[in-house]
C-alpha cells in the first residue's frame, strides 16, 4: 500500500509521562490551525485501593484549554495492557472523537470470553466513534492525518502518522528499548517484524514518538527518535538482523516476562473505548478472571 506521506507538515508535538505507567501521552496540533489530537490518554487507578483518579487527563485538558485549542480527535494506537485510558473523560469535557484500529473487533471478541462478558457487551467496536483500516486518512484542522495496520503486539495495533510526525504505540520503543511483546492473544513475533519493517519504510527524518519509554541502563526517559535511527542501532531489529534473528530473540524473551500490573483492569476498559464496566446495579465494577490469562 502507498501511503499518503507528507514530510512538509511539521505538527507541533507535546509530551507527557505517566511515570505510574511509563506511558507517554500527546497533544498534536495542526500547524495551519488551532485543531489538536491527543493520542494515548492515561486515567489515573490506584488497583490496590480501586480507586480512578483524573490528574493525568485532568493535565491534557488544562494545556489544552490554556492553548485555546479544539480538540477534533481522541486516538487509541491500540488496546493498551498496561494503563487504563481516559478517553470518554476528555471527550466529556473537550468533545472530539474517539478512534482506534478496526481490529479492535477481534480483541473485544477474544476478552470478552476471558472476562465472561454478557451478551449487553457489544463486540463491534460501537464504543468507539470511528474504527480505523489500513490506509484510512483523517483531518487534524487542516492537517491529514492516516493509520498503518501494525499487528504483532496485538491484533489492533495501528501506527498515526500526522505530517512529519509519526505515533508508533507499542510497535516500537526507543532504540536502546527494542520492541514490545508478542504473546498477547493475537500477538505474533512474525507480524511484528514486519510491521516495524513497514515503520521504518518511512522517510528515514520522519519523527517517531513513543508510547512507552522505561529509561534502560538508568538513562533518562525518552520519547522522541527518528526512522534512520531505530533502522541503524534499534537492539532488536537495527543493523543486520534478520527476521528469524528477531523472531527467535522475541518469543524467548516474551517467555520470562511477567504480566503487566494493571492488565486486568486496563483490558476491561480499554476495550470498551475507556468506560468502566457496571455490575448489575450500574455499580463501577472489575472483575478479576482466575487463570484466564
Amino acid at each position: 500500500m502507498t501511503y499518503p506521506v507528507n514530510m512538509e507538515v511539521k505538527p507541533d508535538v507535546q509530551a507527557f509521562f505517566d511515570a505510574a505507567t511509563n506511558t507517554i501521552s500527546y497533544i498534536v496540533k495542526d500547524p495551519a490551525s488551532n485543531s489538536c489530537a491527543i493520542v494515548d490518554s492515561v486515567m489515573d487507578i490506584d488497583y490496590a485501593a480501586g480507586r480512578i483518579t483524573f490528574d493525568h487527563a485532568d493535565e491534557l485538558i488544562r494545556q489544552i484549554e490554556a492553548r485555546g485549542l479544539k480538540l477534533e480527535w481522541i486516538i487509541e494506537t491500540h488496546v493498551h495492557a498496561d494503563h487504563l485510558s481516559a478517553a470518554p473523560y476528555i471527550q466529556d469535557k473537550l468533545g472530539g472523537k474517539i478512534g482506534v484500529g478496526e481490529k479492535i473487533t477481534v480483541v473485544q471478541d477474544v476478552f470478552g470470553k476471558v472476562f465472561n462478558e454478557d451478551t449487553a457487551f457489544q463486540r463491534d467496536g460501537s464504543q468507539f466513534d470511528a474504527l480505523f483500516k489500513d490506509g484510512d486518512t483523517y483531518m487534524i484542522g487542516h492537517m491529514q492525518a492516516f493509520a498503518m495496520y501494525t499487528p504483532g503486539h496485538t491484533p489492533a495495533c495501528m501506527v498515526h502518522v500526522m505530517g512529519n510526525a509519526t505515533f508508533v504505540g507499542d510497535t516500537l520503543f526507543m532504540p536502546d528499548g527494542g520492541s514490545a511483546r508478542c504473546d498477547f492473544p493475537g500477538g505474533s513475533a512474525e507480524e511484528l517484524y514486519e510491521s516495524i519493517m513497514k515503520v521504518l519504510a518511512l522517510p528515514d527524518d520522519m519523527r517517531l514518538f513513543m508510547c512507552h519509554d522505561y529509561g534502560p541502563n538508568g538513562r533518562d526517559i525518552q520519547w522522541e527518535t527518528t526512522v534512520a535511527e531505530e533502522k541503524a542501532h534499534n537492539i532488536h531489529v537495527g543493523g543486520d538482523k534478520t527476521k528469524d534473528d528477531f523472531v527467535k530473540f522475541r518469543t524467548e524473551r516474551d517467555a520470562q516476562l511477567a504480566m503487566p500490573k494493571l492488565i486486568i483492569p486496563s483490558l476491561q476498559v480499554n476495550m470498551r473505548a475507556g468506560e468502566v464496566p457496571t455490575d448489575k446495579d450500574g455499580n463501577p465494577m472489575l472483575k478479576v478472571p482466575v487463570n484466564g490469562l
